[in-house]
């Protein structure tokens, strides 16, 4: 059984168009554009370099865990900041991201806003979904679109949830256990992945007349970049909310997939940024974009706005982080990001707790 509330061709943003025309000639008869061809990912260059001296901060490890109660690999990437001095002269505990990619992304991927958050003393954990990630481009061409439905099925979905918590677990299991700040535990994801973080952050979905809660306690906070809706839920309030922690939404104007039977636009973002029960959120949407630009891909939605927003959207995820823990004791942080990237933004709204009355910061 598919899993309808998510997204089976999430990939259409992770990766060229050209793969995705190809799985649709084959299954629809369309024609594929002249010269498309399926090929491998690679992360393309990010635009946001670290400098030199943020470059030596950061400390990059590569796990290859294995599930064995669910005879599942679950692959991740850690970046590591240098650990700052305290107050007392300690080094002072680390927060971390917990991070989950798109269907047919890796560990690999998102690599500019690990890099980012870490030259900056945040750790970010890049999680491998192994039943979803870049094997789905591999093999006959013509059987691409069924590789794509088994990965967005009920059980893959679950699993993905699973492999956070687990590789978590791994994590806090480790030698850099010591090093972590325990409430300071975020989960994000792009596209598929973002609805990956909606379940670990409290979402529900019925099934077999059973509420399904996949919430893991341990995540204080959630980004979601590009959020698809929950296919098949008539009522999108009714799935996220329940989830109560602050959260962080991101997207753009054509922030759009454009698969037959599952569209969606930046507006089915924002519905889902108003139905979720957080009572501290925010919403900030670029103008323009793609919904790949949030990848390391370098020439989707412009080639000059591109980096533009992965260093806006790398610093929004850092401004969020401080705001919600006073890091140096920025409380007005995201204030400040927002008239510095005034230029490139179509909306952006803050609502806090308790009056939850909007506040459009910007329009």
């Amino acid at each position: 059984m598919h899993m309808k509330f998510l997204p089976r061709f999430i990939a259409y943003l992770t990766w060229p168009r050209a793969v995705i025309a190809l799985a649709l000639a084959s299954s629809l008869a369309l024609p594929c554009g002249a010269g498309d061809s399926l090929r491998a990912q690679r992360p393309a260059p990010t635009a946001l370099q670290a400098d030199a001296q943020e470059e030596s901060a950061v400390t990059v490890q590569d796990f290859d865990w294995q599930d064995q109660a669910r005879q599942r690999a679950v692959p991740a990437r850690l970046y590591w900041p240098q650990p700052a001095a305290g107050a007392d002269g300690k080094p002072a505990a680390i927060g971390l991201v917990v991070f989950s990619h798109g269907i047919g992304g890796s560990r690999r991927g998102y690599s500019y806003l690990g890099r980012y958050l870490a030259a900056n003393g945040i750790a970010s954990l890049h999680v491998q979904h192994v039943g979803s990630d870049s094997e789905v481009w591999f093999g006959n061409p013509f059987s691409l679109v069924d590789r794509l439905h088994a990965a967005a099925r009920d059980a893959e979905a679950i699993a993905r949830v699973q492999d956070l918590r687990f590789a978590l677990d791994q994590l806090l299991a480790s030698s850099y256990a010591g090093a972590i700040d325990s409430r300071h535990i975020l989960v994000a994801g792009h596209s598929y992945g973002a609805n990956t973080a909606l379940l670990a952050a409290g979402a529900r979905v019925e099934r077999g007349g059973r509420e399904l809660d996949f919430r893991d306690p341990r995540f204080s906070a959630a980004v979601l970049i590009s959020a698809p809706p929950f296919y098949g839920e008539a009522d999108p309030a009714k799935v996220v909310k329940h989830i109560e922690i602050p959260t962080l939404h991101i997207t753009a104007t054509e922030d759009l997939i454009v698969i037959p039977g599952y569209q969606s636009g930046a507006d089915d973002r924002v519905k889902l940024f108003e139905a979720i029960g957080s009572q501290s959120k925010a919403l900030v949407m670029f103008e323009g974009g793609s919904h790949g630009i949030f990848t390391d891909r370098s020439l989707t939605g412009g080639l000059l706005l591109n980096p533009k927003v992965k260093t806006a959207t790398s610093e929004l995820e850092l401004a969020f982080i401080r705001r919600l823990f006073g890091e140096h004791g920025d409380k007005s942080g995201m204030q400040h990001w927002g008239e510095r990237w005034k230029g490139i933004l179509s909306k952006y709204v803050s609502v806090d707790s308790p009056t939850l009355n909007d506040v459009q910061l910007l329009r």
